[in-house]
């Protein structure tokens, strides 16, 4: 992780989602709790469902980084790739934990 993937933390936002935004986040902390339970199930039908879900949501916000996790969580689900899906959610986490909104 160089400087150069620090920018990558800061989103902007449309001012009239500000308040929706918490609870946005709160829910995909909690969506990286069940990728994580479904991943050790090695469910990936759930999974793919998961990052399937997490490609529109992501956009939606204006949070692509999180549309990439989807597709490649997702993509990892359909060729049945743990190990990508264990990094994927590793970055994810660290993503969500450091991810910095700004509104416009």
């Amino acid at each position: 992780m160089g400087r150069m993937d620090a920018p990558s933390y800061k989103v902007t936002v449309a001012r009239d989602l500000e308040d929706l935004i918490p609870v946005f986040m709160n829910n995909r902390k909690k969506e990286l709790d069940t990728l994580r339970v479904a991943l050790a199930a090695a469910d990936f039908e759930q999974l793919r469902q998961l990052g399937h879900r997490m490609r529109g949501v992501g956009n939606s916000y204006g949070f692509e980084r999180i549309s990439v996790f989807g597709k490649q969580v997702e993509d990892g689900a359909r060729s049945g790739d743990r190990a990508g899906i264990e990094a994927t959610i590793a970055e994810y986490r660290e993503y969500l934990a450091r991810v910095q909104v700004c509104y416009e």
